[in-house]
């Protein structure tokens, strides 16, 4: 308001503590400055928070122009070195307890603990009274302070210096001043002003502006009065025009010699008590740099200088020589600095989360490919390859990080995972974990870790990888299961000439006869032909078992055979990524994977051509449909998913290299710490061979990816284990047959012997049968003919029948 005054009065004003960067000579034409602005100051509080390699801070700040603006100029800075104000905490322009209270527990949650401080005089030091009071000034906390404290403190006389205990830890700035005997025979004078009583106030930077200030207005109204001799003022009506009428400003005179004074006050150029004096084109004084100080034990500690030609330094500016006119952090240099914790060890600046407010860690709720990771719904924990690269990377963090998994999709589909990196970008979580592929548009919101795994896209279809065999019928039954077949067909051979010997003429006649007659039968029933049919009730009913198992086994084994003679034939024309493009096939790409964007994007792919798959199963049957019976020629995916969907689906291959190169990595906020002690953590799991563990435990269950080649060799076998239950069943109805058989034999061997013996006693009744000839006669029993047996004994002729 001042300013606007004077340039309507055409009154050149001087100020010695307006350091608004707003304030500018464009706006203001009458307005100078001997005071930095604080467009140097915050260039100085940007360097030294790149310097100590913080990324993120939070701004505590008067909630005026002051304040304001100059936080304005401070985001704007630490923007120039990618770094920024995370949270902005604005306080009343008459502040109290309360407001400072309630600001400091509302940062609290947050994640960065560097604060800077930007307020008024403040000799009490509230601000920082209440963060001890708080807890805040403990370990891990970092406060930087602009000029207002070092203004504070320089004022306070000895006997109020005590305060600087409150501050201990705190690093603010100085404006410097070259010394000189001038200044030192000033402050000597100040000193003994205050020893007679005659001043309470010890001497600031500003007080040597003000000094300086003083000496510039002088100077100027005496060269201004030597050249012009005359002051004069005039009415003028714009005045009424310009400005609103409760200012009155039409009853002020306008100076008629203020553009003369105000060229006598750009030209001066002397050596005052802040060094050279002289104003530049935007009519300021030249930065002479701040000093940073550091409070430890009520002590004001100097540790190190910045200027804006040479950046932070243990040498004050006008000791360097040289033309510097830019510099690097490689040249930063300053001394140790005493921390809020005591220690001069840098404090990390920032914490992860705490317990009460735990880290919210986002994680692809897949429905495919759940190796990598999946919610297991029993017990809602996640699990899978990726979570444990994660969990044991945690260990190597030197600190805790207390974190929440949250799902991120229903589980009936793969999610986008754009859409679940951009939830991190807008703070939905705080970080997001799982198979998230590091592409460009991702990179440009969040920050990702170092690869755990590789992942550039390859190519997928159908390979001809089977050999010429003589012996190639052989291969669809494992080992076992042809002896058990072969074995069975024995048995049953022996089961059917049991059962049908006494009763059916085919089964009878010389041993020779007998024997081919047996083994033929059961062989020939692999074809459903027999020139022998069974008779016995007992035959037919294992017979009708026997068939249904050759059935499945004989269907089984063609579709087996015809697998590996047709199936593994089939081959793909494709030779890389140029000839699936320059084709007009379908291709095949994983729902939620960033190959769709790739395709569509990068290689200009048709959408019409793109087809989406949601798991394994659908990559198979796509496969062996092929493009003309409403497949796909190949699918494009990731080369993780790839290995594991053909761990155990020989039929498939790789075609080529992989034509993209990138990583799977761990999403992050932009600018969170924790992506860099992520990355770290991960390459010393790589070092330590964890991560191949990891990988093993998942992967190499069915045989890992680079066993796949021997693997490719074996023949599609169909092994015991498929059929047992069926040989089960076979067995039991033979044995049951076999059984019934025997007791019937049993039965009729023994009417047979009572009636025999019933004659043989009617006759003699002197001879008893021994064991062996019983045993003999009952072998020769079974033997004979059905009919033969119901001659010798008519009278039970009906009761045998019924049996």
């Amino acid at each position: 308001m001042i300013s606007e005054i004077v340039n309507s009065l055409q009154v050149p004003l001087v100020s010695y503590s307006a350091t608004d960067p707003t304030l500018s000579a464009q706006q203001f034409p009458y307005f100078i400055r001997t005071a930095q602005s604080d467009s140097y100051q915050m260039a100085a509080m940007a360097d030294l928070v790149d310097y100590y390699g913080w990324k993120d801070v939070i701004a505590i700040y008067i909630d005026d122009d002051f304040g304001r603006n100059g936080i304005y100029a401070l985001g704007n800075e630490l923007e120039k070195k990618t770094m920024k104000i995370s949270y902005r905490l604005p306080l009343p322009v008459e502040y109290d307890s309360r407001d400072i209270t309630d600001t400091l527990n509302k940062s609290k949650i947050f994640g960065p603990r560097v604060y800077i401080v930007h307020a008024n005089l403040d000799p009490a030091f509230r601000i920082f009274t209440i963060a001890r009071e708080l807890q805040m000034m403990g370990s891990d906390y970092v406060w930087l302070a602009t000029d207002w404290v070092s203004a504070t403190l320089d004022s306070l006389s000895p006997k109020y210096q005590t305060s600087m205990e409150i501050l201990k830890g705190v690093v603010a700035l100085r404006p410097h001043t070259p010394d000189s005997v001038r200044k030192t025979a000033f402050r000597a004078r100040w000193r003994d002003m205050q020893t007679k009583g005659l001043t309470k106030s010890g001497l600031n930077t500003y007080g040597l502006f003000a000094y300086d200030t003083v000496w510039v207005v002088a100077r100027a109204i005496d060269r201004y009065l030597n050249e012009n001799g005359n002051v004069t003022f005039t009415f003028s009506n714009t005045l009424y025009d310009e400005k609103a009428e409760g200012m009155r400003l039409g009853q002020l005179k306008v100076f008629e010699g203020g553009s003369l004074l105000l060229k006598k006050l750009l030209q001066l150029n002397f050596t005052g008590l802040t060094g050279q004096i002289y104003f530049s084109p935007d009519r300021n004084v030249p930065s002479g740099g701040y000093d940073v100080i550091n409070i430890d034990q009520r002590e004001i500690r100097s540790v190190g200088f910045w200027s804006n030609k040479t950046g932070l330094s243990v040498v004050p500016p006008e000791n360097i020589e040289g033309d510097h006119r830019s510099y690097t952090l490689e040249d930063q240099k300053l001394r140790n600095v005493t921390w809020p914790s005591g220690k001069t060890e840098i404090p990390r600046g920032w914490v992860v989360a705490d317990s009460g407010n735990p880290l919210r860690i986002g994680v692809p709720n897949r429905f495919s490919f759940t190796e990598f990771v999946m919610e297991n719904h029993s017990s809602h924990k996640f699990q899978g390859y990726c979570v444990d690269v994660f969990n044991e990377a945690r260990n190597f963090v030197p600190y805790d990080i207390p974190h929440r998994f949250e799902a991120y999709g229903d589980g009936n589909s793969n999610p986008s995972y754009d859409g679940l990196v951009k939830m991190v970008a807008n703070n939905d979580f705080d970080a997001a974990i799982g198979d998230i592929a590091i592409v460009t548009n991702r990179t440009k919101v969040v920050d990702f870790s170092q690869p755990f795994a590789s992942s550039g896209l390859v190519i997928v279809a159908p390979v001809n990888n089977s050999k010429s065999s003589a012996w190639v019928f052989l291969q669809p039954f494992s080992a076992e299961l042809w002896v058990v077949t072969a074995a069975s067909f024995v048995i049953i051979a022996i089961v059917i000439w049991i059962l049908e010997h006494r009763v059916n003429n085919d089964f009878r006649g010389p041993p020779k006869r007998q024997l081919a007659t047996m083994f033929l039968f059961s062989f020939s029933t692999v074809f459903k032909k027999n020139q022998e049919d069974t008779v016995s009730p007992l035959g037919r009913m294992v017979m009708v078992v026997w068939l249904f198992l050759l059935m499945v086994v004989t269907s089984s084994y063609t579709a087996s055979l015809s697998s590996i003679l047709t199936v593994r034939q089939l081959s793909s024309p494709i030779t890389g990524i140029d000839s699936l493009i320059a084709s007009n096939w379908p291709i095949g790409y994983q729902v939620g994977s960033f190959a769709h964007s790739y395709l569509l994007e990068s290689l200009y792919v048709s959408p019409s051509r793109l087809i989406p798959l949601g798991s394994p199963e659908e990559y198979e049957k796509a496969l062996q449909l092929g493009p003309s019976n409403g497949g796909v020629a190949a699918i494009v995916d990731e080369q993780p998913y790839v290995e594991l969907f053909l761990l155990k689906r020989t039929q498939f291959g790789i075609i080529g290299q992989a034509f993209t190169s990138g990583g799977w990595g761990f999403a992050f906020q932009r600018g969170s710490p924790l992506a860099v002690d992520i990355s770290t953590a991960i390459l010393k799991l790589s070092e330590s061979g964890k991560l191949q563990e990891i990988q093993e435990k998942w992967f190499c269950k069915m045989g890992c990816a680079s066993e796949r080649g021997e693997q490719d060799l074996k023949p599609e076998q169909l092994h015991l284990i498929s059929f047992w239950g069926l040989y089960l069943l076979c067995g039991v109805v033979s044995v049951t047959a076999l059984l019934a058989f025997l007791i019937r034999m049993i039965f009729l061997f023994g009417r047979f012997k009572k009636q025999q013996m019933a004659t043989t006693t009617s006759l003699s009744m002197s001879s008893n049968m021994q064991c062996s000839d019983t045993l003999y006669k009952f072998l020769d029993f079974v033997d004979q003919k059905e009919e033969a047996t119901k001659k010798i004994t008519p009278q039970s002729s009906t009761r045998e029948d019924s049996l």
